[in-house]
Order: structure tokens, then C-alpha cells, then sequence
């Protein structure tokens, strides 16, 4: 007769945090270094709060110290102490939710506590509407081309970011192989969660980069596409620095622009709100943009406020009486009683 297999224990919290980055972000889920990062941010965060809250160092912390009063009072601190954006806050308490259902696969001993814990609810805000720039704003913005390198560099990079309506961190990881310039011109682009996805190129973007290519030999396959002087990638701030210059430029010529406060992410805004006034569809613009799910892509329609109001005039002509729906009485003394 077999002798029943011993229970196993189940794993100490500093052990789960471990598994949870070196196993489950890094090798399951293959997220990006910048997102692992914003989740050890937050537990870095959290963990030294637990520990002055209940004077226990982060190895002595369990599962069951993570009670929904707790997480509570670390979101309030972010917010009235470290004045964090409700957004940022809501980043917090995903990625603290992200580890408790990972943990809860692990322990199942402390399912009631994870559970109560997973109960917290996300904070809701008002969106601030979507800044983006008219298209005669953006034609200003890209400019005309110089003759010297950085700025032929700098048109291309405006041009490739409005077109694609790409991340900055996608545009600065495009490699010349990532770049297809036969009859069906095509960018590769490197997204959010090691997603890639494909965006058709404009006949001028196509042979902008053509020129580009041969005015640079040098430039390898697994060269970046737009470099710095030193041939690297540009960074963030690069980016930034070289908009914020055309902007300064662009606002010469069109006053509108003189007190915009314009990112490379507001071009990203400005190719998606084109395409939807273009009448191209929101399914379509999610999977231009790398959108996880259409619903994001919403908010674009949301911020169109000359859409709302084209769509307003197409529901009734002025002068037609408008037949409004009368509800039987007893579905009326319902309602008045909510």
C-alpha cells in the first residue's frame, strides 16, 4: 500500500516575487524590459510601505499581510504623498493585482485572502481629452527637408512617425531590415509586449527613405534606420528635443502652433484622429496603432468633437418635429422611484 505523497508547502512570499519575475514576466508572459521594470517599481514602492506600516522587513512579509486595507492605504499614499496621477496609481494596483492572481496558482492556501485582496477596484477618473494637431499644423511641423544631414534626418523621422503613427520607442527601434520598399511599401514596427505588426508606407515616405538609404551606404541591415551622430539609435529625448525644434519653427508660419505643448506621442494622437476622420474604421486604426483591444481606440472618437457634431446634424433635419418615445405610465412611476 503506497503512503500518501507529503503535502508541499507552500512557497514563502520573497520566493514568489522571485518566480514572479525571473519565471513568469520574463519567460511566460515575454514582457518588455520597460514594463518589468515599472513592476519592480511598484513593488519597491509597496514593500516599503508594508514594512513601515507594519514594521516587518520585506522578507518577513506574507501573503496574508496583503489585506485590502493595506493596499488601500499604499494607493492613498501614492496619491496624497507621492502625488501620483490616479492613472499612475491604477498602474500601480494592476501590476499588485498581476502577482496575486499569479500567486494564487502557487498558494492556494491563501486563495480567500488573495481574493479579498483582488477585490480592491480600480479608481475611476475623468480622461483629459486628446490633444492632436490639424493636418495643416502636422504639414508645418514635418516642414521642408534642408540639405544637411541631421535635417533630412529629422524629415524623415517626422514623416515616419506620422505615417505610422507609431510609439517613439517603435520608431527609434526600427532597423533598415525592418523597412520593405518594394511596390507594397512597409514598415516593421517592434510594439508593446514584443508584439510586432506591420504599417503600409506613403508612396513619399517609401522614397524619402529610398534617398535616405543611399545617402547613408553605411547603414547595415541591423543598422537603426534613423541614428544619431554617433550612428546609434536616438533615444526618447532625442526625439523630443529635434519635434520640439520643428514645433519652434512650424509656429513662424503658423501661429496656432506658438502655445501647443506637442510629444511625440500628440503625432501618434494626429495619425489616429486622421484616419478616423478619413472615415477608415476603428477596428482597423486598433490594429494600426497596436491596440490590445478597439476599445482603447475609442477615445479617439470621444475627443472628435467636429465629428459629434457632423454626426448630430445627420440624425434630424432642423425643421422635422422630433418623435419622441413615451414610455407606458407604469414604466414611468418605475423609473421615478431609482
Amino acid at each position: 500500500m503506497n503512503s500518501p505523497r507529503p503535502a508541499v508547502a507552500p512557497s514563502s512570499f520573497p520566493a514568489l516575487v522571485q518566480t514572479f519575475f525571473a519565471e513568469h514576466l520574463t519567460q511566460q508572459r515575454a514582457l518588455s524590459p520597460r514594463t518589468v521594470a515599472a513592476y519592480r517599481d511598484m513593488f519597491v514602492l509597496f514593500l516599503d510601505f508594508a514594512a513601515n506600516q507594519g514594521a516587518k522587513s520585506p522578507a518577513e512579509i506574507k501573503l496574508t499581510d496583503i489585506t485590502p486595507d493595506l493596499i488601500l492605504a499604499f494607493l492613498d499614499h501614492l496619491e496624497q504623498v507621492r502625488h501620483n496621477t490616479v492613472r499612475s496609481r491604477n498602474a500601480r494596483l494592476a501590476a499588485l493585482r498581476s502577482f496575486l492572481k499569479f500567486a494564487a496558482h502557487r498558494d492556494v492556501t491563501s486563495l480567500h485572502v488573495i481574493e479579498r485582496a483582488l477585490g480592491v477596484p480600480m479608481k475611476r477618473f475623468e480622461r483629459p481629452m486628446l490633444g492632436f494637431m490639424s493636418r495643416e499644423e502636422m504639414l508645418a511641423v514635418i516642414g521642408t527637408p534642408g540639405s544637411n544631414w541631421v535635417s533630412q534626418r529629422d524629415h524623415l523621422l517626422l514623416g515616419l512617425l506620422y505615417n505610422t503613427g507609431a510609439r517613439v520607442s517603435e520608431i527609434i527601434g526600427i532597423r533598415v531590415s525592418d523597412v520593405i520598399l518594394d511596390s507594397a511599401a512597409c514598415v516593421h514596427l517592434h510594439g508593446k509586449g514584443r508584439k510586432q505588426r506591420t504599417v503600409p508606407l506613403w508612396h513619399s515616405i517609401a522614397k524619402e527613405t529610398k534617398a535616405w538609404l543611399k545617402l547613408n551606404p553605411l547603414l547595415g541591415a541591423t543598422s537603426a534606420l534613423l541614428p544619431n551622430r554617433e550612428g546609434e539609435a536616438m533615444t526618447r529625448d532625442n526625439v523630443t528635443k529635434r519635434l520640439a525644434l520643428a514645433v519652434a519653427v512650424a509656429a513662424k508660419t503658423t501661429p496656432s502652433l506658438e502655445k501647443r505643448s506637442l510629444s511625440p506621442h500628440t503625432i501618434r494622437h494626429t495619425t489616429a484622429m486622421h484616419l478616423l476622420q478619413s472615415g477608415v474604421d476603428i477596428s482597423v486604426i486598433a490594429l494600426w496603432l497596436g491596440h490590445e483591444s478597439p476599445s482603447t481606440t475609442h477615445h479617439y472618437v470621444e475627443a472628435d468633437l467636429a465629428m459629434k457634431d457632423r454626426a448630430l446634424a445627420r440624425l434630424q433635419e432642423p425643421d422635422e418635429a422630433v418623435q419622441r418615445y413615451r414610455a407606458p405610465d407604469s414604466l414611468l412611476e418605475f423609473l421615478k422611484t431609482l
